[in-house]
């Protein structure tokens, strides 16, 4: 199985939105892409809620965690034009976005 997980920073201010409204809107975009894809095998999406800022900057503030069956599921989701569409939407009001994918044994 294959773990995707991504964090982003939001922009104080996108797309005629708050950071806060769009979290919610990307936490309702990611979670409706299992409806859509059949490949995603699990979605988790979470807003953080710390108000905490440690000294390496301030924390993200969305965070997905996926899995796939395998290596080929998860490019079959990327290519996935639902897939696409969320990103558009993504890339337009982050700051940062960091990701990690990995090999879960099962």
């Amino acid at each position: 199985m294959i773990r995707h997980i991504v964090m982003w920073k939001l922009k104080d201010e996108a797309e005629g939105a708050t950071k806060e409204k769009n979290a919610e809107k990307m936490k309702l975009i990611l979670e409706g892409l299992k409806t859509n894809i059949d490949e995603i095998k699990n979605v988790e999406v979470g807003i953080n809620i710390s108000e905490d800022d440690d000294e390496a900057g301030s924390p993200h503030d969305v965070v997905l965690i996926s899995d796939f069956e395998s290596e080929l599921d998860y490019t079959m989701y990327t290519r996935n034009d639902h897939h696409k569409k969320a990103v558009k939407f993504i890339n337009s009001v982050i700051e940062e976005r960091h990701f990690v994918d990995y090999k879960v044994d099962t």
